[in-house]
């Protein structure tokens, strides 16, 4: 066995279906977009597709880590949680006086701790990440509370630099990083040996450790980065709301996973595109700005929502079957 085998399409069909998951993503996207415009002649916008744009960086880099972790067959529970302690301790660092290059190394320190919490127990200990991150999410949010006193930090403009504006459309600068490291991310995943051990990992751990492959150290190292791209998130939200929220967060591990599943990352791990999440991002934002809009209560928007993601389930599904059914 090769630690690439696993990332190399089954025949013809295999490969079809995975060249048009992007496709069908991007036309999925595109008919929301002209859905919505018909429907509301306020969507397509400026105001509206910018607002958007500055609103998904924390959801679209916890959605990288959370690719990551589904492909090793893992699942990340704690990443809101996560969210809220780092951005908490940062906005608790700032109004103490530190500066923002301190308050986000300390954010980044808080997620490091956190990765290393989960990535420990569930590898070195064989505890189910399940457990593992459910439990964090808990301890991180009650942290969370504790640290503010339950109380949320108002930092006004000194919180901006988080979340710069720049270029004449207003975009954050938050934005264009989160945009910048889905690219990363996807090569790594596709154009490095540490990327292909992932998958192999996700598709088979056994024939893995059999060819000589230690599956612990990446396996950490890819909680570890999931905490941090959570914690990252945090700054970014700390940024856009200039406030450190002990609340915040809340849900946003649900809305990774929607995200990444809708993108066709396989729970069952060993199947993955960091770019497919990103439309998957992209798919949920556009959903909920547009239902929005129209006026849809906020319980027919869970509804609707939770109807996507089912579906997505389901095509991926078939989408699969189809694409494993031998020719002839």
């Amino acid at each position: 066995m090769t630690a690439s085998a696993p990332d190399r399409p089954a025949g013809g069909a295999g490969w079809a279906a995975r060249s048009f998951a992007p496709v069908g993503l991007s036309l999925a996207l595109v008919l929301l977009v002209a859905l919505f415009s018909m429907l509301s002649e306020h969507f397509l916008s400026l105001v509206t597709l910018r607002t958007i744009a500055n609103q998904i960086p924390p959801l679209m880099v916890i959605a990288i880590g959370m690719t990551y972790v589904l492909i090793i067959g893992g699942i990340d529970l704690s990443v809101g949680s996560v969210l809220a302690l780092s951005a908490t301790a940062a906005g608790m660092a700032m109004h103490g006086g530190a500066s923002p290059l301190v308050a986000a190394v300390l954010a980044l320190l808080v997620g490091s701790v956190c990765g290393a919490l989960n990535g420990s127990l569930s590898v070195g200990l064989g505890v189910p990440s399940f457990i593992v991150t459910l439990g964090l999410l808990e301890a991180a949010r009650g942290a969370a509370y504790l640290v503010s006193g339950s109380q949320t930090q108002y930092l006004g403009s000194s919180a901006e630099v988080f979340a710069w504006p720049i270029g004449g459309l207003g975009l954050s600068a938050s934005f264009l990083v989160a945009m910048v490291l889905v690219v990363v991310a996807q090569v790594v995943l596709t154009r490095t040996v540490f990327g292909r051990h992932l998958i192999a990992i996700g598709t088979n751990e056994e024939a893995v450790r059999l060819a000589g492959i230690d599956p612990r150290t990446p396996k950490i190292v890819v909680f570890v980065a999931s905490a941090c791209l959570a914690a990252l998130a945090g700054l970014f939200q700390l940024g856009y709301l200039q406030s450190a929220d002990p609340n915040a967060g809340i849900g946003m591990e649900l809305s990774a996973i929607a995200a990444v599943v809708i993108g066709g990352t396989s729970l069952m791990g060993g199947r993955g595109s960091v770019l497919n999440s990103c439309l998957g991002v992209l798919i949920i934002a556009v959903l909920q700005t547009g239902l929005a809009q129209i006026g849809l209560s906020e319980p027919m928007k869970r509804v609707v929502t939770g109807a996507v993601i089912v579906v997505a389930a389901v095509l991926d599904v078939v989408r699969e079957r189809v694409a494993s059914r031998p020719k002839g």
